[in-house]
């Protein structure tokens, strides 16, 4: 399946200049409606917009965990929030968080905005703690507000039982849901603009570091702009992913992708050959 993929990515990526928009660059929420299912191999499941229109997909409200995918949601809160200049005493609970880290120690002071910074762009779990523990006192009711904001945005296949995306049997959501969320997030321009920095510096207790994005489809596939990665032995590989080309974009979420990178970045070429296509025709 990849090889076929990388051969129609090459062949497309030479033909982007032409692509004319056809529709306002925005995403926009799913419908009900059922979609084209040409590539099942990809994702458990999977969904790919072009412009307004979705365009391919596949179990779109099964409910699947979204390891890291979670921290837009924590993210989104925090933006809403505000006072992302305060300063932040890292705790102990924070700075023993597994997986993804910044390396936080308890302790240390670091302030929101880079908190957010680090759990956006490198996915650092410690940095996620801290970031909800601070805005909400502790972790368990910040994610109490996840919870009533996914209720009030209707993301009816989502509960959250913690911040950061750790595997949980109360811990989940779906393709539709997540693409909804996503839109919250990128209508945040601040936040649209940090999950598309490749690379950001932050201070820890007055020392500066560099914390690198876990994206690798920036800076290496052409017109990436975000959005988030994740990763748990349950989920598997995970990512929603937004493009864009000559003012047409290209929305994808995949979760548990057993071949992510590879068969994302090609997808993402079909969807812009579906274009070209599709703008040859109304020619």
């Amino acid at each position: 399946m990849s090889v076929l993929l990388l051969t129609i990515c090459s062949e497309a990526v030479a033909g982007d200049a032409n692509i004319e928009p056809t529709s306002s660059t925005t995403v926009t929420t799913l419908t009900s409606a059922p979609l084209t299912n040409p590539y099942p191999q990809v994702a458990r499941a999977y969904y790919v917009q072009l412009n307004a229109e979705p365009l391919w997909g596949q179990a779109l409200g099964t409910r699947l965990p979204p390891a890291s995918l979670t921290k837009l949601m924590t993210a989104l809160l925090a933006q809403q929030h505000g006072e992302l200049q305060q300063m932040v005493t890292v705790s102990a609970t924070a700075a023993a968080m597994t997986g993804a880290r910044l390396g936080l120690k308890a302790g240390q002071q670091i302030s929101r905005q880079d908190l957010l910074t680090a759990m956006l762009l490198g996915s650092g779990n410690d940095a996620c703690v801290a970031l909800a523990e601070s805005i909400a006192g502790s972790e368990a009711a910040f994610v109490a507000q996840m919870n009533a904001a996914a209720a009030r945005w209707h993301l009816s296949d989502t509960a959250f039982a913690n911040a950061c995306g750790f595997d949980d049997e109360q811990h989940y959501s779906s393709v539709r849901d997540l693409v909804r969320l996503t839109e919250n997030v990128l209508a945040e321009p601040a936040l649209k603009r940090l999950v598309g920095l490749s690379e950001a510096r932050i201070t820890v207790s007055g020392k500066s570091r560099v914390v690198k994005s876990s994206n690798a489809l920036l800076g290496r596939l052409p017109g990436a702009i975000g959005v988030k990665t994740g990763y748990t032995n349950k989920a598997g590989k995970c990512i929603i992913a937004l493009t864009e080309r000559n003012g047409v974009q290209v929305l994808a979420v995949f979760l548990n992708a057993p071949d992510r990178w590879w068969d994302l970045a090609a997808i993402i070429e079909l969807a812009y050959r579906e274009a070209r296509l599709r703008a040859s025709t109304a020619t």
